[in-house]
């Protein structure tokens, strides 16, 4: 099987202000290499800070890359084709709320993206509004909905709508499942890899919840402080960590669960 999404030594470098004329950097993510397949998952773990975030920016383009480079389809997405990315590489936030605009209707949010990247006419765009709804678990009927009128679990379902409209290849779910509490998380993981099985979608899970991880992936890369210090099969990492580090996040969840 062929690699769908091909990562090479991306990195990034953020650039400080000069002191004594010498050029300094703060290195927010060490060079990372991966793969991933359509119909598989990698989720990318780590705490706050390690660079998890500015991944998912490097790969959807919000960020530029320092070095390295990133294929889709054996294709080299360059820097300045953000359209392209938008289309093949869509994101979905923890926060499903605040990514909702509150003044737009639910069909005028999933019509945007389709009016800036396709060349469909009004009717068409109502009727695949309609069936991505569906697809979601969404009723047609919600088109007229305004955001605050949906429930948490129902927000998170609008923002899938709007990832998976454009019928990408690839979904990047930044923390998207930690808000959810235990019932609709379930929900929401099953829907997830049943839309995945369906349109061969390849996910990125990003997130620091080891037992989705466990769950949901087939593959991990562990980052601590902008540095990859493991990387393999899920479950192999899970079960058998080698580094430290990942001992410690392990642990770390652990304890948690035995004293929650």
């Amino acid at each position: 099987m062929t690699d769908l999404l091909e990562v090479t030594n991306i990195s990034k470098a953020y650039k400080l202000p000069s002191r004594w004329f010498k050029k300094r950097y703060i290195h927010a993510l060490e060079p990372i290499s991966f793969q991933i397949q359509a119909h598989k998952t990698l989720a990318i773990v780590g705490e706050t800070g390690s660079g998890k975030s500015t991944l998912a920016k490097l790969l959807v383009g919000a960020e530029t890359t320092t070095t390295g480079e990133i294929k889709l389809n054996g294709q080299s997405l360059h820097q300045g084709n953000f359209k392209q990315r938008c289309q093949h590489i869509r994101m979905i936030f923890q926060d499903s709320g605040t990514t909702l605009n509150p003044s737009l209707t639910i069909q005028q949010l999933l019509d945007e993206p389709l009016c800036l990247n396709t060349d469909l006419n009004e009717e068409e765009r109502v009727q695949l509004i309609r069936e991505t709804l569906h697809k979601v678990g969404l009723l047609a009927e919600h088109m007229n909905f305004y955001p605050h009128m949906f429930s948490g679990g129902q927000k998170q379902r609008v923002s899938l709508a709007r990832a998976i409209i454009l019928k990408p290849q690839v979904v990047i779910l930044d923390e998207a499942l930690g808000a959810l509490d235990p019932s609709l998380r379930s929900q929401m993981i099953n829907l997830l890899l049943d839309l995945q099985q369906q349109m061969g979608l390849a996910y990125i899970l990003i997130g620091h919840n080891l037992g989705i991880v466990r769950h949901f992936s087939d593959d991990i890369i562990v980052l601590c402080q902008g540095q990859v210090v493991e990387q393999g099969k899920t479950l192999n990492v899970l079960n058998k960590p080698k580094h430290k580090y990942t001992k410690k996040l392990i642990m770390s969840q652990q304890y948690q669960l035995i004293h929650r």
